[in-house]
């Protein structure tokens, strides 16, 4: 058995479960969702994705960083591979919302305004996805942002498939166009999650007594970034229920 099937699923599987479990997931991936809800919540998500996203490159170099200070050299230096994957991948979610924005003007009312979008106030669960973040690194435990990562892009790799899945089935296959982000990073996180994965077992080899505050870490982040598309969706519907006010064009 694996380090990280032994010391560490153990403590992050009922995080993991929500996944599927939860009102927010269950409702995102069911047919019956009504296609503007559908469509409005996306446009949430990549507007306040970017504040998520822009910082991801720099957390995982300056994690790599603090690795290679510790004397943890092979998975400083994967670390710091990794970050170079990552650079640039908010511009990605930014030609998303201009896309969709454009996709949903066509159609609906209110007009969408992308700058005022894109400078929405952040909710609490995306300030606390950033602040994570910083303090793992700054902290003792820096290779904790192997555990973050492990279980984000799980999250990538388990609901992913089946949100693009309900976006064809009920937007149909052309609104695709606008989820590059996301659909790169559906293929992009296979190969990288197997990559995390030896990360996760060089980790747990090399310090095993740590394996629980590892997974508490990992389990940390993924009930965030849950609370985070809650938020996206919770942020749709209120959108919805006042189209007819000046205030839905956020």
């Amino acid at each position: 058995m694996s380090l990280v099937k032994e010391l560490y699923e153990p403590y992050v599987l009922p995080a993991r479960a929500r996944i599927s479990t939860d009102p927010v997931m269950r409702t995102l991936v069911d047919p019956a969702i009504s296609p503007a809800l559908l469509e409005r919540f996306f446009i949430q998500y990549h507007s306040f994705g970017v504040y998520m996203t822009e910082p991801v490159e720099g957390w995982i170099r300056r994690a790599g960083q603090r690795c290679l200070m510790q004397g943890l050299d092979s998975l400083g230096k994967g670390l710091l591979a990794h970050a170079k994957q990552e650079a640039g991948h908010h511009l990605m979610m930014i030609d998303d919302v201009r896309r969709l924005v454009h996709r949903w003007n066509i159609r609906y009312p209110p007009m969408l305004v992308v700058e005022r979008l894109l400078a929405q106030h952040p909710t609490d669960a995306m300030r606390a996805y950033r602040r994570l973040h910083e303090e793992t690194i700054a902290g003792e435990l820096a290779a904790g942002q192997i555990a973050i990562e492990f279980e984000i892009k799980n999250l990538s790799m388990v609901l992913g498939p089946h949100l693009l899945s309900n976006v064809v089935r009920v937007l149909g296959r052309e609104t695709l166009d606008g989820l590059g982000f996301l659909k790169e990073h559906v293929q992009i996180d296979m190969g990288q999650t197997a990559t995390n994965a030896r990360m996760m077992e060089e980790l747990l080899r090399l310090m095993p007594e740590n394996a629980r505050t590892l997974a508490e870490l990992g389990a940390e982040a993924l009930d965030i970034y849950l609370r985070f598309l809650g938020d996206c969706l919770h942020s749709a519907e209120a959108a919805m229920w006042t189209s007819d006010s000046s205030e839905a064009v956020l």
